[in-house]
């Protein structure tokens, strides 16, 4: 039987490894998510297999967690994606942790490496669990999005990593006597997960939504080597490394450092920047900018967290389909760290049968942005924001934004004139080719779908 079990892990290895690959491509994604989730069924069944187990407790956690993952899977709203990985890289932080402090209890005399495996997945897996807490908070909006900083907070956290270190040194010489020193570490850790966040901006959220990622697999592989079980092992290694290498390109998407998104308090003071913003704000309503899409040969619709909002996804691939019909060529063009985690956007017009040849990023459009007659913003706010090319006293300069600006004609669609998550104001509004179509993004959407229909029908 444990020949057999070796087995199964390994050929779930294999498909984890598999489907982590096809995830890589938006076309095979979907098919990569089942390969991933067949691989952890069998992984599942065989640590099924294994003796001592008590099937009983075993099967409340598989039905009162199957209800909750269902009743999630089929309640949450699109917009709330966010906050759901959030919470669900949270419970695998949890998770962890408590597979170390239980393993202790179970046995009080483990030696060093598990010593240090459960110092890991305590330490680790308590930053995510509290880490993403605060993460969900912020975008959910229970708590501020802006910053929370204090006198002295990043002394504060080196002091509570250092004890959290030397506390855990302590503990792997000496496990058996030092069960206080193992509750004292987990009581700094899930702290540290809060300081950790708190002081992070709502705009920098995709970057914490990896970070945290990764940390849940790096505590979820430090418990496998707690049990002794090598999927797990694997798993939280793909998960750990994958996070890290999602939060890089991130970072690089925003041209900063991950020590400059972690430690600067991005948001936490004025971020108008000292560039004066002139110009006028040139309204327009939808029966104007169909006049004017109707004569464009080319288009690009930007999407943002507003157009998630707004769930205008499949009014948008709807009048993207009109547009094409009239001879128009129809592209999306996508930022990394556009919405509140990574992919948000693809996700999104996937939902809508977009199809991924129309998807592009901001390299492939910027050199031909002014050939473009038409740029849709569509509740996109910072990944398009002017300022981050033209000024330097603004939080955004250097960052990389897609340049609908230097189209002929933009169109923006927003229901006010506040600015993005970040809070730094927009010049875009301003320019004197962009025009302002204020309102419910798919209010707007349907009504130029319906000029474009009723000019079809006469």
């Amino acid at each position: 039987m444990t020949t057999v079990i070796n087995l199964a892990y390994i050929v779930a290895s294999i498909l984890f490894i598999y489907g982590l690959k096809m995830l890589g491509r938006v076309e095979t994604a979907r098919r990569g998510n089942m390969v991933s989730a067949i691989g952890m069924l069998l992984a599942i069944v065989a640590t099924l297999l294994l003796g001592g187990l008590d099937y009983v407790w075993i099967i409340v956690g598989l039905v009162v967690g199957g209800a909750i993952g269902w009743w999630a899977a089929a309640a949450i709203k699109m917009t709330q994606m966010p906050e759901m990985v959030a919470l669900f890289n949270g419970s695998g932080g949890l998770a962890s942790m408590l597979v170390g402090w239980v393993e202790y209890l179970r046995n009080p005399h483990p030696g060093v490496v598990t010593s240090i495996a459960i110092f890991f997945a305590v330490l680790v897996g308590a930053v995510a669990f509290t880490g993403s807490v605060i993460a969900w908070g912020k975008l959910s909006e229970v708590m501020p999005g802006k910053p929370l900083l204090f006198r002295g907070q990043q002394p504060v956290n080196a002091l509570i990593v250092g004890g959290a270190v030397v506390l855990g040194i302590i503990f792997i010489i000496t496990p058996p006597t030092t069960y206080p020193l193992l509750l004292a570490v987990i009581g700094l850790s899930l702290i540290l997960g809060v300081l950790a966040v708190i002081p992070i901006g709502g705009a920098d959220m995709p970057i914490v939504i990896s970070l945290m990622n990764s940390y849940s697999g790096i505590a979820g592989m430090a418990a496998g080597f707690v049990i002794q079980n090598n999927v797990l092992i694997v798993a939280g290694t793909l998960v750990g490394a994958s996070g890290l290498i999602l939060t890089q390109v991130m970072c690089k998407a925003m041209n900063r450092s991950l020590a400059n998104v972690l430690f600067s308090g991005f948001g936490a003071v004025s971020t108008a920047g000292s560039m004066k913003v002139e110009g006028e704000v040139k309204p327009i309503t939808a029966e104007d900018a169909y006049y004017i899409l109707e004569a464009a040969s080319s288009v690009i619709f930007v999407p943002g967290y507003g157009m998630a909002v707004a769930q205008a996804q499949h009014a948008v691939k709807e009048l993207a389909d009109l547009l094409e019909h009239n001879g128009a060529e129809v592209r999306y063009a996508i930022h990394p760290v556009a919405g509140r985690m990574p992919g948000h956007m693809n996700v999104l017009l996937a939902e809508a049968n977009v199809p991924y040849e129309q998807l592009v990023e901001p390299e492939d459009v910027n050199p031909t942005m002014e050939m473009v007659d038409v740029a849709v913003v569509i509740g996109a706010n910072d990944v398009v924001n002017p300022a981050a090319r033209e000024d330097e006293s603004s939080p955004l300069y250097g960052m990389p934004i897609i340049n609908v600006d230097h189209a002929r004609t933009t169109f923006v669609l927003k229901r006010s004139m506040n600015p993005g998550f970040s809070g730094v104001d927009n010049p875009l509004f301003f320019k004197p080719n962009t025009r302002m179509l204020f309102g419910d993004a798919k209010t707007s959407i349907s009504t130029l779908v319906s000029e474009f229909k009723e000019a079809v029908a006469a």
